[in-house]
């Protein structure tokens, strides 16, 4: 049978002298491997396991239930956020009633590129939104994703540099494996006709897209918020509100 991973997190309640061992002890009786480990966020531990046998792993989660100091609170195939937690030592905040939208503040772009680059890396069509107030990271994490990724990023609209509308695209930039990056305020307030025909073009290929300022986006044009897979929201700080009444009204090269 082919070895599969699991991801085990467990909350310690009495972190006593030896229990790490302990746990590391049994798993290697059962002959399951362990990949990576880590605190995640204070007295919790995440393990990325590997075994070709899955009655180990529910046996060892059985056997684990009767330990007092600690309590498994997730035992399964691991998600992208699992990965990511044990790599960085925290856990992605995810909202708890729409589940596809992820946050990030600016003290978090480390794990932000990394997300967006295991994100970029899967292929087919897929939609992201990347909401924030201007000069943030937007733009900058999106393009160190892409090298993480090891993909190509085409700007459709940008102000990165300056104010950018393409009309049209060269062969080699039309490539379905590039990653898009496109300003939603741009390509809607301040496009033309032939802009936008490359837009829809590019929005039907099945490709990675991602649009900065998504709200702006579905009010400007004709998407929806169900076009997209992934929304992710960065700030300043926790508590900063993204209002875009503050500068879509001079959206304009310094932004």
């Amino acid at each position: 049978m082919e070895a599969k991973q699991w991801y085990m997190e467990y909350k310690i309640h009495k972190n006593r002298p030896g229990l790490l061992g302990d746990i590391a002890s049994l798993l290697g009786m059962l002959e399951v491997n362990i990949l990576t480990i880590n605190g995640v966020e204070g007295k919790t531990r995440g393990m990325l396991l590997e075994t070709n046998d899955d009655e180990k792993i529910q046996l060892m989660g059985a056997m684990l239930k009767k330990v007092d100091s600690i309590t498994v609170s997730a035992l399964r195939t691991p998600k992208l956020v699992d990965i990511l937690a044990v790599r960085h030592g925290r856990y992605i905040d995810r909202d708890s009633d729409d589940r596809k939208t992820f946050r990030f503040t600016r003290d978090e772009l480390g794990l932000l590129v990394d997300f967006l680059g295991e994100i970029f890396k899967k292929e087919g069509n897929q939609v992201i939104g990347l909401r924030g107030m201007p000069r943030v990271g937007k733009t900058e994490s999106i393009i160190a994703g892409s090298v993480c990724a090891m993909k190509r990023w085409t700007f459709v609209s940008s102000t990165l540099l300056r104010q950018t509308v393409r009309s049209q695209l060269s062969e080699d930039e039309m490539n379905r494996n590039n990653v898009f990056i496109i300003d939603g305020i741009v390509s809607t307030i301040r496009s033309n006709e032939r802009h936008y025909n490359l837009l829809q073009d590019i929005m039907n290929m099945p490709s990675t897209k991602v649009i900065e300022h998504p709200d702006v986006f579905v009010q400007e044009s004709e998407y929806t918020y169900d076009h997209f897979d992934i929304i992710i929201e960065l700030r300043n700080n926790p508590n900063e509100e993204i209002i875009y009444d503050t500068f879509t009204s001079t959206y304009n090269d310094d932004l």
